[in-house]
């Protein structure tokens, strides 16, 4: 069922369904339809970037406004935002995370691992990223804060993280939350002159690699 048209800029992937992004800014959703992923997905122009959880897709417009449709069974598509001002956005399984211009984040959708209530409140990020079912926010201010009594440093060898996408030059902060019981949010590195990060790895092997200007 995959389209054949031309003019894609954006692809992403649910469990069973995907959306592409038009140059045009129109969505095209293809697989399954179950939970609406195909049906109530938006018609209409103006869309800049897109994301997929397990089941729900949401689509981020020109006005800094976000779409949701498909599964909303802990609120993925119901619960969205309806503020303006959103820069970008990502999805968990079942929990939606979107970056404000003023550097806040906004969480939606499941709370079952502490996705919404545990989010931080403090303005100043610049990246956001998800895993299955937590979250990571990344911060300009150029020192790693992580309030676990647990700290470790991993060695990262340097090829892993290219292949992890690390490229960024500047300074930042992680700061994870939720689903705490596999070291997503427990791991994160404390000290300054960290320079990227990134969310990757299967599901029984998730991991937040990270890059230092110090000597391993």
């Amino acid at each position: 069922d995959a389209p054949t048209c031309a003019g894609f800029v954006a692809i992403a992937g649910g469990w069973n369904h995907s959306v592409g992004l038009r140059s045009d800014g129109t969505v095209v959703t293809w697989g399954s339809n179950r939970s609406g992923q195909r049906n109530d997905a938006p018609t209409g122009a103006g869309f800049v970037a897109i994301a997929c959880g397990s089941h729900h897709s949401v689509g981020l417009r020109s006005d800094g406004t976000v779409v949701t449709w498909g599964r909303s069974s802990d609120g993925q598509s119901n619960d969205a935002p309806t503020l303006a001002g959103f820069v970008a956005i990502a999805c968990g399984s079942h929990h939606s995370v979107g970056l404000r211009s003023d550097g806040t984040v906004v969480t939606w959708g499941s709370n079952r691992s502490g996705q919404r209530n545990d989010a931080p409140t403090a303005a100043g990020f610049v990246a956001i990223a998800r895993g299955l079912c937590h979250s990571v926010g990344v911060r300009g201010d150029g020192i790693w804060r992580e309030s676990s009594e647990r700290r470790r440093r991993p060695r990262v060898r340097s090829s892993r993280l290219r292949a992890a996408g690390i490229t960024s030059s500047h300074f930042a902060t992680v700061v994870p939350w939720s689903d705490e019981s596999e070291d997503h949010c427990e791991d994160s590195p404390t000290s300054a002159g960290s320079v990227a990060i990134a969310c990757v790895g299967s599901l029984s092997q998730r991991r937040i690699y990270y890059a230092t200007t110090e000597r391993q």
